[in-house]
């Protein structure tokens, strides 16, 4: 608390114009429900009578979160569950002076409202491990079926012809080659920034010539109007520069975002960088508990491998959904299949050599922004420091990369990141779809267009375009500089 920015005001859940104001009162109660009906729905599956009435307890303590939440009542202090950060939770919410739900600073109050569901499970013997949120986020990961077939045959072509050629096909001089090796760096960043919204027929092959039809796409540059800033070739410069320079280790560290298909492109992008050399490492950065619904834990790294290990099963298994909608499951076809298990054995062997690493850290679950990282962490934070690129994924990144501070658009970013910026000792690339209100270095009056448009604010001033997911933002600070 004592090390976020004073300069701006947080965004807080009394505030009408923001989108923390809706998250409080609409969304949060719904997720709280969400839970109860998973856990009541697992109680069913079990036959031990200690998870069984452990289970019911649960059930109990969400409801009553939920009351406190729809009631506003004071956040209270969390209960000891054994975990180290208790103490510093409690801390803060006694420094705030034991806010109400709808009048407190909204990241706090949201990393606050996760921490309490944890402790409610961390209290327990049976259900201390319990990810009340894995189910939809396996259930998401299938939905996507399309979408993942059609990048695992992508990435399978792409992969074995980096592995073979070292070069793209066509590209006569060192200029086409970087030219080509830009283009593909900025479509696998791109999907991964926009997930299944992209149009995955934009990564063809290795083909030079391709590569020139893809820069010149519609399709292409379609999505790409709807990245307000996009500093992805200062990013590149920097892996290259390492490359070109020959150093021995060339790390590349992605804090992630949500499990599920997001996980999916995360990890097409980590093979595709070390299979291109642009990166010898590749560092994932999950969370240590069920974290903003759909966030990746450990386990949902080792659930998708699973399901790519043996895709015939995880596909052809009947869904809930697809029994009560009477829905029969197509079978992969044979070169489906064998482009999944690719997938699987190219990021295991990746895994197993150490080229890809997972690094849990309870400081992504801290209740406060990325400002406190170099004196809250300073072993983490110095461990980012040996990293070429710490690519941030996702809104909630984002907002405590800028300490969800309501800052003026036009804030330069390496303002807005405060001991995260300049001197920092560490780049920043964050990749993020707008889905809350902060928003900075964008040009001047580009909020305002923005706001003027069909939906984009209301009279209160309410900056609900970027409430939406509809427009991102890609941008550097290079600390090492």
């Amino acid at each position: 608390m004592e090390y976020d920015t004073f300069t701006a005001t947080q965004y807080n859940t009394s505030d009408p114009t923001s989108f923390a104001h809706t998250s409080a009162r609409a969304r949060w109660p719904t997720i709280i429900t969400q839970g109860i009906d998973d856990v009541h729905r697992s109680t069913h599956d079990f036959q031990d009578e200690e998870t069984i009435r452990e289970g019911k307890w649960i059930v109990a303590e969400l409801a009553r979160l939920k009351y406190e939440l729809q009631h506003d009542r004071e956040l209270t202090p969390i209960t000891d569950d054994g975990e180290r950060d208790v103490e510093a939770y409690n801390k803060e919410l006694a420094a705030r002076g034991n806010p109400k739900w709808h009048s407190v600073p909204w990241l706090y109050a949201e990393c606050y409202l996760y921490r309490r569901i944890s402790s409610v499970f961390k209290q327990t013997k049976k259900w201390r491990s319990y990810d009340v949120f894995a189910r939809q986020k396996m259930s998401t990961f299938k939905s996507s079926r399309p979408a993942v077939i059609e990048l695992a045959a992508r990435y399978r072509d792409i992969v074995t012809e980096l592995e073979s050629q070292h070069t793209v096909k066509g590209a006569e001089t060192q200029e086409q080659l970087e030219e080509a090796e830009k283009v593909l760096f900025t479509e696998m960043c791109e999907i991964c920034l926009w997930g299944n919204a992209t149009d995955l027929s934009l990564l063809t092959n290795l083909s030079y010539e391709d590569i020139q039809k893809l820069q010149g796409s519609q399709a292409r540059k379609d999505s790409e109007k709807n990245i307000l800033v996009n500093d992805l070739g200062r990013a590149f410069q920097v892996l290259t520069a390492a490359q070109k320079e020959g150093k021995k280790e060339r790390r590349v560290d992605i804090v992630l975002d949500n499990a599920g298909f997001e996980l999916f492109v995360d990890l097409i992008l980590a093979g595709y960088l070390i299979a291109s050399g642009l990166a010898t490492t590749v560092v994932l950065h999950p969370k240590s508990i069920p974290w903003f619904v759909s966030d990746v834990l450990p386990a949902d790294f080792i659930a998708l491998l699973s399901a790519l290990a043996a895709p015939q099963n995880f596909y052809g298994a009947q869904s809930d959904e697809d029994k009560k909608a009477g829905k029969e499951t197509t079978p992969l076809s044979e070169t489906e299949d064998s482009n999944l298990q690719f997938l699987f054995q190219n990021w295991s062997q990746m895994h197993a050599e150490g080229q890809l690493m997972l690094r849990p850290n309870d400081f992504w679950t801290a209740a406060g922004s990325y400002w406190r990282l170099p004196k809250a962490e300073r072993d983490l934070c110095e461990d980012l420091k040996e990293s070429e690129l710490v690519i941030f994924k996702g809104d909630l990144n984002y907002r405590k990369l800028t300490a969800d501070a309501a800052w003026p658009a036009t804030t330069p970013f390496t303002d807005a990141i405060g001991p995260m910026g300049p001197a920092s000792g560490i780049r920043v690339l964050a990749l993020r779809t707008c889905k809350a209100d902060v928003v900075v270095g964008l040009p001047e009056g580009q909020d305002e267009r923005l706001k003027a448009m069909e939906g984009g604010s209301e009279e209160n001033g309410a900056r609900k375009w970027a409430w939406s997911g509809k427009w991102a933002v890609v941008q550097f600070s290079d600390g090492k500089a």
